[in-house]
């Protein structure tokens, strides 16, 4: 990196073509393709492409897929379909830009998972939820997780991305130490005698996931809290696939590109589904979703002008040559084409995944809390930093606030306070 007294500025010519190379930049084609198979009916999936915002005095467009793998019935992940995308709507303010919109999401995902997860609980229901959700907007893609279906970019530069976590108990000892740092017990199941079969679990409950919707008959620290990665493509685009966990239990990721390599998405997503069952059988849903973002066909090229006779040869020579125009001090200054990866996040913690300093000016209304979005008078609001033990200090009057709900859901989330998950909510 440069030293201040080195830094040598961008040159203006090379900011307006950078612009004026942008401006044309159109958005990517998104086609998709859906398969499943199914054994207890409780995959459930969500694939929009033309969703609407205002922006400024026009609209924009963005495409939204979700895979919701339910357990113990399928309440869960309906509720969570059909609720969660406008959760996360709510949290985001209006009159954004598209790079102002794409750095809010993060916060807003974490708000959205948490409040659809809350308002879950008062309707009684026990089952819960896994949740790969996916936003595409333009060359951007944001992704938040819990549970176990995980979701894959394979760049047509090359390069294969990991955009969710994995949240079983088997495979992440992060999570098992803040499970019982929270006061949950881990273990596997006792079929008697000593002997302990099957995955890592977490009780009371028996679920050997450590984050997920719902699922309120478990303890707090199961929490909705999402793993979160951002990147940017290439102006190449490239393939995504989500599955359940039905598929990655048999296919490796690099396994899943290959056995569908070249074919539509819809083909795809039935061919690594096919794979998936020709390997393990039929032991649970099995889904997966191929999405291809690709760069809009550009117009043909003009056909070359014919050329001069030559007895205009001489002139040529001295004419400037077109390639002098672009220096190679310009080609210093230009973008690279390549996968940038611009926001990743895994902590459970409301007070890490809502902090301050985010590069959102306004992010929440002064009297609004920061989870549900309920209007708070003067003076209700809880700091969200309250009761942390963070070495920077912070005032109880340091935003972002919760409403008192929120804070005891975040504080049970942290083991601070007994589980309310076997009574509904009277809020």
């Amino acid at each position: 990196m440069s030293s201040r007294g080195q830094y040598q500025p961008v040159p203006l010519s090379v900011l307006l073509k950078r612009e004026s190379s942008n401006e044309k930049i159109e958005k990517p084609e998104i086609v998709h393709g859906l398969a499943s198979q199914s054994k207890k009916g409780e995959d459930f999936t969500l694939l929009k492409t033309e969703c609407q915002r205002t922006m400024g005095n026009g609209v924009t467009t963005f495409s939204v897929f979700g895979l919701f793998d339910g357990h113990n019935g399928s309440a869960a992940a309906i509720y969570t379909k059909e609720n969660l995308l406008n959760n996360v709507l709510n949290a985001i303010p209006t009159d954004l830009n598209t790079d102002e919109w794409v750095a809010a999401l993060p916060r807003a995902l974490v708000s959205g998972f948490v409040k659809t997860d809350k308002h879950f609980h008062k309707i009684g229901k026990k089952s819960g939820t896994t949740v790969t959700f996916v936003i595409i907007e333009g060359w951007f893609i944001t992704v938040a997780s819990v549970g176990d279906s995980q979701c894959i970019f394979d760049s047509a530069n090359g390069g294969i991305y990991y955009l969710s976590a994995d949240h079983r108990l088997d495979c992440n000892e992060e999570e098992r130490e803040r499970i019982t740092a929270s006061g949950g017990d881990i273990g596997r199941l006792n079929a008697g005698c000593g002997t302990e079969i099957g995955p890592l679990r977490c009780w009371p409950g028996g679920l050997c996931l450590s984050r997920s919707i719902g699922d309120r008959d478990v303890g707090e620290f199961i929490v909705p809290v999402p793993y979160i990665k951002q990147i940017k493509m290439s102006k190449a685009g490239g393939r995504m696939i989500i599955s359940s966990d039905g598929v990655w239990d048999a296919l490796s990721a690099e396994a899943a590109l290959d056995c569908c390599r070249g074919m539509p998405p819809e083909t795809a997503a039935a061919q690594i589904v096919k794979e998936a069952l020709q390997a393990n059988g039929l032991r649970d849903d099995t889904t997966c979703i191929v999405i291809d973002i690709l760069p809009q066909e550009k117009p043909a090229a003009p056909s070359p002008p014919p050329k001069k006779p030559v007895k205009h040869l001489l002139m040529s020579l001295f004419r400037k040559k077109p390639s002098e125009s672009f220096s190679y001090k310009d080609k210093e200054y230009m973008e690279p084409d390549v996968v940038e990866e611009l926001f990743e996040e895994g902590s459970a913690l409301l007070s890490e995944r809502l902090n301050t300093k985010y590069p959102v000016c306004n992010m929440f209304k002064l009297f609004m809390c920061a989870v549900c979005q309920i209007e708070m008078k003067p003076g209700e609001g809880i700091s969200v930093h309250a009761g942390t033990s963070s070495l920077v200090k912070v005032c109880p009057w340091d935003g972002p606030f919760l409403c008192s709900s929120c804070q005891e859901k975040k504080e049970a989330m942290e083991g601070k306070r007994p589980s309310d998950r076997h009574c509904i909510d009277s809020d």
